[in-house]
């Protein structure tokens, strides 16, 4: 009676490390997407993404939100993130940035 109950034990704990297993592989890659995209965005646009590769992931990730809400989900998609709109919405979105940031660093003048 205890073996049957030791191997459903055994199963549950299986599926659910493949599932944790595949959901943390899933957001792994588009993490990794949102950030090529960001940086991607950041060769485009003149300037510089902000706060680095955090940035990027940032930038990627609004970016490819912005750019489905803009231009619809067309395009190849990994990590399910459709890459053109991503890529539009992203050099949007890092353009915008760099415009506010860098107009409030221009008016400091660094003192």
């Amino acid at each position: 009676m205890i073996i049957p109950f030791l191997l459903f034990i055994v199963f549950l704990i299986l599926v659910l490390a493949i599932w944790v297993t595949f959901s943390l592989l899933g957001l792994i890659v588009t993490l990794l997407v949102a950030a090529l995209i960001g940086w991607l965005a950041g060769m485009i646009v003149p300037g510089r993404v902000h706060y680095g590769w955090l940035g990027s992931i940032v930038a990627g990730l609004l970016g490819s939100w912005l750019g489905t809400l803009l231009l619809g989900n067309f395009g190849p998609s990994i990590g399910g993130i459709a890459l053109i709109p991503a890529l539009i919405g992203a050099v949007i979105l890092v353009f915008i940035v760099d415009l506010i940031v860098g107009s409030r660093r221009g008016r400091n003048f660094g003192w």
